[in-house]
């Protein structure tokens, strides 16, 4: 059973960093792709940054040159580097790794982690 578990949220000043981290409970390599996912309250859960197997990555707008997604196949880890952070990036974050498979795609999601960003 895939578990994925975040780390590195917390409360931060406006203009500050802060380091996500989601270490799997396998290989990462058997996964096409892992992300980030944030929800903030009363809103759906948007993509922030996926990075795929072969290391090709893609980031929301919203976060395009502040956010940094990295991947390490020999920690079975993907982070997720936040800088110049603002008011409107409080949300939690999830962790996603996800497989293509023959009847279409397998999600495996973490349990969340809060960021907040204070004005």
């Amino acid at each position: 059973q895939v578990k994925l578990v975040e780390s590195g949220g917390g409360l931060v000043q406006t203009g500050g960093s802060l380091r996500l981290s989601c270490a799997a409970s396998g290989s990462i390599i058997m996964f096409n792709g892992m992300g980030w996912y944030r929800q903030a309250p009363g809103k759906e859960r948007e993509l922030v940054a996926r990075i795929t197997r072969s290391g090709d990555t893609n980031y929301a707008d919203s976060v395009k040159g502040r956010f940094t997604i990295s991947r390490d196949n020999a920690k079975n880890t993907v982070d997720l580097q936040m800088s110049s952070l603002k008011p409107e990036d409080t949300a939690v974050y999830y962790c996603n790794a996800f497989r293509i498979v023959a009847a279409g795609r397998n999600d495996y999601w973490g349990q969340g982690t809060q960021v907040t960003v204070s004005s």
